[in-house]
């Protein structure tokens, strides 16, 4: 999805802030946007601390994976990262894909940018893998950018607003597309679940597309645009129980990458034996990083845009 009203990011944070004391002085509904869609709302101020809290626990230790070429291998998870470009002139696509197999399905974490639970609180998926060890992450659902959807991240329940069509993984290792508004956050840790995200909509579900999906709208309000037509894109692919496929599309970029539709997304995961696909947040948060460095090359310009959240696995 595209935020383009306000930069955000590190680099943009004093620009945020001088926007924020200008319009906050001049009151209305200027004023209530910035703060609800720029200003930071911190609500856990140290998520290491509160995960360790909460007694989470049954999270696999991170083991002495090597890394050769473009494939992290350990003793829990495997990971091999290619780039892939298909088509030609205005109609070349350029997206990269991450197989991942796991032996224990909580070595997939989750991590907040700047150690934070909140709304607006944004750093770069680079950062965010970073301060987490990680040898290989993508953005996640931008959760920060709404206050709805049912959160539990590394088996701790961070919020329970159920709104939309999830995606639940669960500690044994299998991933289902589900209902936020059916059940509860309580009620998903006690049947397993480790991760949850909550964008949508989904791709693939047992390995056909489903239907209407180039016509759904995402958080269609102040300072967010559409999510279709060919645009950059990240998702999630489930080929069996511990096997995923992460892709990253990078797009708006004609001769480098044009992006993909939503249709167009979901032929692609099927055609990397997906069954079951989700999609996550786009446009200029698309970002992959393996090895500490960046995959992808966000909106043909290699900068990333800030983002609440990551998937990742620790080294």
């Amino acid at each position: 999805m595209t935020r383009s009203w306000f930069p955000k990011g590190r680099i943009g944070r004093s620009v945020v802030a001088g926007v924020t004391a200008l319009v906050l002085t001049a009151g209305g509904g200027t004023a209530w946007a910035v703060n609800r869609y720029v200003v930071d709302h911190v609500q856990i101020a140290d998520v290491a601390a509160y995960e360790a809290a909460q007694s989470a626990g049954g999270a696999a230790s991170p083991g002495d994976g090597t890394v050769t070429g473009a494939t992290y291998t350990s003793k829990d998870a495997t990971v091999t990262v290619s780039t892939h470009t298909t088509g030609s002139g205005s109609s070349t696509v350029t997206y990269y894909v991450a197989d991942v197999v796991l032996t224990d399905a909580t070595r997939l974490r989750s991590a907040f940018a700047d150690n934070e639970f909140g709304t607006n609180i944004v750093a770069n998926t680079s950062a965010i893998a970073a301060d987490n060890d990680a040898v290989f992450a993508i953005n996640g659902d931008y959760y920060g950018f709404r206050d709805t959807g049912i959160v539990i991240r590394n088996g701790v329940v961070y919020r329970d607003e159920g709104a939309r069509q999830g995606l639940a993984f669960y500690r044994d290792g299998t991933v289902q597309v589900y209902d936020e508004t059916a059940t509860t956050a309580e009620q998903l840790v006690a049947d397993g679940v480790w991760n949850t995200l909550s964008f949508g909509p989904a791709l693939l579900e047992n390995g056909e597309i489903v239907d209407g999906i180039d016509d759904v709208e995402v958080d269609t309000n102040v300072g967010n645009h559409s999510i279709q037509g060919a645009q950059p894109r990240t998702a999630i692919g489930v080929v069996d129980t511990n096997h995923l496929v992460f892709v990253v599309v990078d797009g708006r970029s004609p001769g480098y990458s044009a992006g993909l539709t939503m249709t167009g997304l979901a032929e692609l995961m099927r055609s990397l034996g997906a069954t079951t696909a989700y999609n996550l947040d786009g446009g200029g948060s698309s970002t992959m990083v393996f090895d500490g460095d960046l995959v992808n090359n966000p909106l043909g310009k290699g900068d990333e845009r800030g983002t609440s959240d990551i998937l990742y696995i620790a080294r």
